[in-house]
């Protein structure tokens, strides 16, 4: 099967060129690089145009900043593979971890599958310890309304069945995508999976962007998914 890896990148001139190599030689057969370049500032889109574009199949200009959810919209709506893997291009998580989140889906066993960074023996960089518990809230808050026992909601690996994610009317343009998509998976009564990633966090001063008004909008999207569908 053909798998769609889509990368959104935003302000990641640092990043950007070694993760595409990174994913370029990760242990696939048949993949399809495409990079979501969400308006970037910082001369991401020169690196883009100058390094990155022939080794890619597809290169997305937004024309301004429009979020990670916008990214992904446009990420999918052009792969043109099986599967459809979110990857982000911050070096945080480790494309060494595909075959682990392919196998449900390619055994038939899944429609969607989420890399865990609280279960399983992989290395994990340590770092902030209200990140975990936030996203343990989250995860638990999103939890009660699913149904689902989710242990990562907010992980950035989500790997899905192309023709399922497709059909989600998925409408979230920033970090509400994460309880977003997870509601209408749910809701869909998709088979979910999760396996066990490693992962090699990065702090604000590294260009670490998610913060606490993330997090409150987070807390919202899971009410108004689940609530309000």
């Amino acid at each position: 099967m053909k798998v769609s890896v889509v990368i959104p990148c935003f302000n990641e001139r640092g990043t950007i060129e070694q993760i595409v190599g990174t994913v370029r030689a990760a242990p696939v057969d048949d993949i399809e690089i495409i990079v979501v370049d969400d308006g970037s500032t910082d001369g991401t889109t020169a690196v883009l145009k100058e390094n990155v574009s022939s080794v890619v199949d597809r290169i997305i200009y937004q024309p301004r900043n429009r979020g990670k959810g916008a990214a992904l919209r446009a990420g999918f709506a052009a792969a043109t593979g099986d599967i459809i893997l979110v990857q982000d291009a911050d070096l945080e998580y480790n494309p060494a971890d595909y075959p682990a989140l392919l196998e449900p889906i390619l055994s038939g066993k899944a429609d969607a599958v989420l890399g865990s960074r609280f279960m399983g023996g992989h290395p994990h960089r340590v770092l902030y310890f209200w990140h975990m518990v936030g996203n343990r809230f989250l995860t638990l808050l999103s939890n009660m309304f699913t149904n689902l026992n989710l242990t990562d909601l907010e992980t950035c690996y989500k790997t899905f069945r192309a023709p399922l994610v497709k059909s989600l009317d998925l409408r979230e343009n920033r970090f509400g995508f994460e309880p977003e998509v997870m509601a209408k998976l749910a809701r869909a009564k998709a088979r979910i999976y999760e396996v066990g990633i490693s992962y090699n966090g990065r702090t604000y001063n590294e260009g670490k962007k998610v913060g606490w008004k993330d997090g409150l909008y987070a807390i919202y999207a899971i009410l108004r998914y689940n609530l309000f569908p």
